[in-house]
């Protein structure tokens, strides 16, 4: 993603539509400016996050049994791996817009010059915002999708349902500190090493990098932060899963590490890092590369 305004002079009320080939890689179309309309980040955005979500899902399924307290076998195995794919397929697109619509635009608020060391500090600042925005929409879906992954023979609506009566709305944002916990620190390696990995293949080669160029740094940049986020993964997963009125459903994130710490050791805490690495690295090279595509088509 490209960062600040173009050089060249626009007007309020309008929006610049094209660029010279030969740019550098904070003088691309970033944030709409005041005037314009964000229709480009969220539509890219949501574009994709559901191509992500909807090609890589069993592998996510598969991470999210290996990381259950009833263990892979008797969370589903490799059956029904496509169970929750209906809450997926709703939140999907909302979700991935919200965070693109803050993260631009938050990047266009904290905007500095292109030589400033400030500019990875401004990439961080602006993934945070766009989780916490995200989250709000992604945490419901993503506590029924996991609990259908868990429980194939059961419906999403039927979950859906179940939550709503058991626990009310709270239970659809149960694991929401969590989530936050867990995507902070991931968009803060993953967006920061995807920029500069760009920046540093657009001076190469003298030009910003093509769509499937920002793909692959995508990959590599996602597959790094899967690695080193996988226990507070776990640990929203172990919260998201707990049974109603138990110690881990309080959503204690410390007290979750501890207990998996304890009777499954590192190995627990990593669990599923293997289906999560894979399917976040081909995530990032599908969403980041998608993104940029989408919203070249669309400026």
């Amino acid at each position: 993603m490209m960062r600040g305004a173009p050089a060249r002079a626009w007007s309020p009320g309008s929006c610049p539509r094209a660029l010279p080939r030969r740019v550098t890689q904070r003088d691309g179309p970033g944030p709409r400016l005041p005037g314009c309309r964000p229709g480009p980040q969220s539509w890219a955005g949501g574009v994709a996050g559901v191509s992500v979500d909807l090609i890589l899902f069993p592998l996510d399924t598969i991470k999210t049994r290996l990381q259950s307290p009833q263990g892979f076998t008797k969370a589903g195995g490799f059956r029904g791996i496509y169970a929750g794919v209906p809450s997926a397929a709703i939140g999907s697109f909302p979700n991935a817009a919200a965070f693109f619509i803050t993260y631009e635009y938050t990047k266009f608020l904290l905007r500095t010059d292109s030589s400033s060391y400030l500019v990875p500090v401004t990439h961080m600042l602006a993934a945070s915002a766009g989780e916490v925005v995200a989250c709000l929409i992604r945490v419901p879906s993503e506590v029924v999708k996991q609990r259908a992954q868990v429980s194939a023979a059961s419906g999403t609506f039927h979950i859906f349902s179940n939550i709503l009566y058991q626990e009310g709305i709270q239970g659809l944002y149960r694991g929401y500190k969590s989530t936050v916990l867990r995507e902070i620190p991931f968009s803060l390696v993953q967006f920061p090493l995807w920029e500069a990995l760009k920046a540093l293949w657009s001076r190469k080669q003298d030009h910003v990098v093509d769509s499937w160029q920002s793909a692959v740094c995508g990959a590599f940049a996602g597959g790094f932060a899967a690695a080193v986020t996988t226990p507070l993964d776990v640990a929203k997963t172990r919260i998201m899963l707990a049974k109603v009125g138990s110690h881990t459903a309080s959503g204690n994130v410390l007290s979750a590490l501890l207990e998996v710490w304890k009777t499954q050791g590192i190995s627990g805490l990593f669990a599923g890092v293997i289906p999560r690495m894979a399917a976040i690295s081909l995530g990032g090279f599908i969403f980041l590369g998608a993104y940029d595509q989408t919203r070249s088509l669309l400026f």
